[in-house]
């Protein structure tokens, strides 16, 4: 059965989700946003109190807030690390953004491979695939494990709220047809775990999302 932890990490408060098989033990982290050496820790903690043997590094998108944790994940694990490729460009310029926001920042790898739709990838019996979601980013990604009923929005899908699109790539017309074609075809009783605030469902999305109702 897979089991998740999430963790609000960073001035940004974003949200950082362990995922991992209570039988293998296989794991994920998605989105490592740990800050400093103490939310790394946490992680670290984490990971080591549960046996979690993490083998995917998966970043939805790349702005910097979930990035931060990258090279600590990537050096201490070595897990393989999947990131879409229309948003790579942004590892090397989240260095200058991190000096815009007068934040620390260490500078993430390249990714190991590309997400693409056709990807799934196992965490012992539990099946992940990825959704090609952009409007917040040019490359931005969803992770939905479909017989789990879950699905890992990033900054697309919030409760109540959509990603930005007043940054570099971002665009709102493309974000609006991401989520009504991707990811409202999604079953309604689906939970997604969005990379800020609180989770929500599909169906709730439908109803209560005033971003949406007027689309």
């Amino acid at each position: 059965m897979l089991q998740l932890q999430r963790f609000v990490f960073s001035p940004f408060f974003e949200n950082t989700y362990i995922i991992w098989d209570d039988r293998t033990k296989e794991g994920a982290i998605i989105d490592p946003g740990c800050y400093d050496l103490k939310e790394r820790k946490v992680v670290d903690d984490f990971i080591h109190l549960n046996s979690i043997k993490l083998i995917y590094l998966i970043n939805t998108h790349c702005h910097i807030d979930h990035i931060f944790g990258n090279a600590h994940i990537k050096l201490k694990y070595n897990p393989t690390y999947l990131a879409p490729e229309k948003d790579v460009f942004m590892l090397e310029l989240m260095i200058d953004t991190a000096k815009n926001y007068g934040v620390e920042f260490t500078p993430s790898p390249m990714p190991d491979k590309f997400i693409s739709e056709d990807m799934n990838i196992l965490l012992g019996d539990s099946k992940g695939k990825f959704i090609f979601t952009p409007g917040h980013t040019p490359g931005e990604f969803c992770f939905y494990f479909e017989n789990e009923k879950i699905c890992f929005t990033g900054d697309v899908l919030f409760k109540e709220n959509i990603g930005r699109t007043d940054l570099w790539g971002g665009d709102y017309d493309t974000l609006i047809e991401s989520i009504n074609n991707k990811l409202f075809t999604l079953p309604d009783e689906v939970i997604i775990y969005p990379g800020h605030d609180s989770d929500s469902t599909i169906r709730y999305e439908k109803m209560f999302n005033h971003f949406l109702k007027s689309t």
